[in-house]
This record gives C-alpha cells, sequence and structure tokens, in this order.
C-alpha cells in the first residue's frame, strides 16, 4: 500500500453509528413513551405497532435497545427477563412499578410483575 493511500485513509472521517432500520425506531419510540413505574410485554408493543412480532420487538431492544427504557418492557407470564434480573429489579422499585411478590416456594424468590396493575395500553392519561 501506497504512502499516500494511508494518509488519504487517515484524513477520512471514521463511519458513523449504521442508520437505524425503521422498524426499529418504530420499536425505540413507543418503548420511550411508556410511563414510569408501567410497562408493556414485548407482544403489547408489536400489536400497538401493528407489525411484527414479540421476537422482533425482543431483537431490536437486543440490538439497539441500551438508550431507552428497555426494563419496561417485559415478558408476557410477568417474570423477570433473564440475566436482567437485578438490574430491572432496582429500577421497578425506583419506580413504583407494581410487583408481587413470590412465596418461599417460589424459584430464586424474585417477584413477578403485576401486569394487572402495571400493563400499560398505550393510551395517554391513565
Amino acid at each position: 500500500m501506497s504512502r499516500m493511500t494511508d494518509e488519504a485513509e487517515k484524513d477520512q472521517e471514521p463511519p458513523g453509528p449504521p442508520e437505524l432500520p425503521d422498524f426499529a425506531e418504530r420499536v425505540l419510540d413507543v418503548i420511550d413513551r411508556i410511563p414510569t413505574g408501567r410497562v408493556m410485554t414485548f407482544g403489547d408493543v408489536a400489536e400497538y405497532l401493528g407489525e411484527g412480532g414479540p421476537r422482533q420487538v425482543g431483537r431490536v431492544l437486543s440490538l439497539y435497545g441500551a438508550a431507552v427504557p428497555w426494563w419496561r418492557v417485559v415478558r408476557a407470564d410477568g417474570n423477570l427477563l433473564p440475566g436482567h434480573e437485578q438490574r430491572a429489579l432496582e429500577k421497578y422499585h425506583e419506580e413504583g412499578t407494581p410487583l408481587r411478590e413470590r412465596g418461599r416456594t417460589g424459584t430464586g424468590h424474585l417477584p413477578k410483575l403485576d401486569l394487572a396493575r402495571a400493563r400499560w395500553d398505550g393510551a395517554f392519561g391513565d
């Protein structure tokens, strides 16, 4: 490689972050709107958008979700996300998200989300 090519490459700007796919942008916008102390399931987000499904929403969160309140998107069974239980639980306590305590016989004794009280339907003012 020539010295001229090396110098030209140094002058070039490094590539910026990849452009966010439209679907991912819409998913992240919905997640940003979920009020403090409320949650939506992965399927709720897809249904709200009218496209994709729970797995596609999960994929968007795994790739691009670090900058949004990811803990507000939850499993339909109310169990905390595997591998993120403690971080999510801290956020739920900070935000006052309704939880259901498990009895001593529950696996790991971690609470579940009280979806009947915590679930947000996408309407503002509730």
